[in-house]
């Protein structure tokens, strides 16, 4: 079989997409409700800073990457919280007091895993991806971050869930009063379709990892809600600012310093991975949207993505909330051990969502700041070996970490890459 040249091309790439997708990515019915699952996690108020209601984190975050964002349009966590989902990964994820609380996260979690294991169980997908043409491949790996299809479409399905549980930061925005009925609202408002179009990725996941989200909502008479024209402008300006850096870095490599594309990607990679290496090759006043969001025409009808995802999405969350039972536990260390010697086995963590070197500068930036000396940072395998002085400070060594956006899980230290549980990163889908 012969390799085509990796070449940019969004919507071949969302024709790509939509063809594997359909007839439907989720043949089999919704599985009968189960009994109810019971998930213990713990929680920790987010401490803003002083004369702010964003933390120092959210704060630099804000600053360096959000402009022309202001704090007051920025709405951001109370509470962050950290579970074992029912695949047995740790997870962490926010919500507000005067919100929803946090059965909003963890049946998200639950729901993206569901339709994960959907995916896994439907063989014509893998059938319609053994068949793609090299040339198709090709345009995903020139195209979008994730190369691979199911990746891809991995990542699509927990950016809803992203969607969701971010923009329940906002429920006391809206009418809906539990989760069910705040998911039903959030979808009848259009506000997933509203992602795809009006966001980037990167910042959706960035912000959504740090707590926070840089969106109004305004109540109409029939029940729905709508994103404010203040948003919308400020979400905008925002793509047009991250699209701007992108096209500035991309024309002074291949013009100033005569490289090629690909050359420039690679030179570049860290630049382009913050600031969404994908915008860099947009024609000039492009604003993209999400690859799933956009229209084809198959087999005499109108299809795309997004809302069969959505769709399946909102209902699996809906049913996981009737039979999904939280219970808080304490996350205090045990005193006869917080402050011993740390071991062999203390030094050694994973962090699933470090996907670039960008990551690895920052995990181990927080860790340096902490006068915490970085043995190893293997961002293959995902796994950090640093020496701890006691589990009180590797524990608040974590919590700096998450504060930076990252969710640090304790490992042993002879556990393998095949074993250490990790995501895929997010993909511009």
């Amino acid at each position: 079989m012969t390799i085509d040249t990796p070449r940019y091309d969004r919507r071949a790439a969302s024709q790509v997409l939509a063809g594997l997708a359909q007839p439907g990515l989720f043949t089999a019915p919704l599985p009968p409700p189960t009994q109810p699952r019971r998930f213990e996690f713990t929680c920790a108020a987010l401490p803003a800073e002083s004369g702010s209601h964003l933390t120092y984190s959210q704060r630099l975050y804000l600053e360096r990457f959000m402009r022309p964002c202001r704090a007051d349009q920025v709405t951001s966590a109370s509470h962050r919280i950290a579970w074992t989902d029912s695949d047995g990964i740790p997870n962490t994820g926010h919500f507000r007091a005067d919100g929803l609380g946090p059965l909003v996260p963890i049946a998200t979690r639950e729901a993206v895993l569901a339709l994960w294991h959907a995916i896994d169980a439907n063989p014509t997908f893998f059938e319609r991806v053994s068949a793609l043409r090299p040339s198709d491949r090709a345009v995903l790996a020139g195209t979008t971050t994730d190369h691979d299809p199911l990746d891809i479409v991995r990542v699509g399905i927990e950016s809803a869930g992203r969607v969701l549980a971010q923009h329940a930061l906002l429920a006391r925005q809206t009418p809906y009063r539990d989760a069910a009925e705040f998911a039903k609202g959030i979808q009848d408002s259009g506000l997933f379709a509203a992602v795809a179009t009006r966001w980037f990725w990167e910042l959706q996941a960035s912000t959504y990892r740090r707590g926070m989200i840089p969106v109004t909502l305004v109540a109409q008479p029939n029940g729905a809600v709508r994103y404010s024209a203040e948003t919308v402008a400020t979400l905008r300006a925002m793509k047009d600012a991250t699209i701007v850096d992108a096209h500035t870095v991309m024309c002074r490599a291949t013009t100033v310093e005569g490289l090629s594309i690909p050359d420039a990607l690679a030179k570049y990679h860290d630049d382009l991975d913050l600031i969404s290496r994908q915008y860099a090759l947009l024609p000039a006043g492009t604003r993209p949207a999400c690859l799933a969001a956009m229209p084809h025409q198959m087999n005499g009808e109108h299809y795309s993505i997004l809302p069969a995802v959505i769709d399946r999405f909102v209902a699996t969350f809906i049913e996981i909330t009737e039979r999904c039972e939280i219970v808080q536990v304490s996350a205090e260390l045990d005193g006869a051990v917080a402050d011993r010697a740390a071991t062999a086995e203390d030094q050694v963590f994973s962090v699933p969502d470090m996907t670039c070197q960008h990551c690895v500068r920052t995990i181990g930036g927080v860790l340096a700041s902490m006068n915490i000396r970085v043995l190893d940072i293997d961002l293959i395998t995902k796994r950090v070996v640093a020496e701890f002085r006691s589990p009180r400070n590797r524990a608040r060594a974590f919590e700096a970490i998450r504060d930076g956006g990252y969710n640090p899980v304790a490992v042993q230290p002879e556990t393998s890459a095949r074993q250490v549980a990790t995501e895929p990163s997010e993909t511009a889908v």
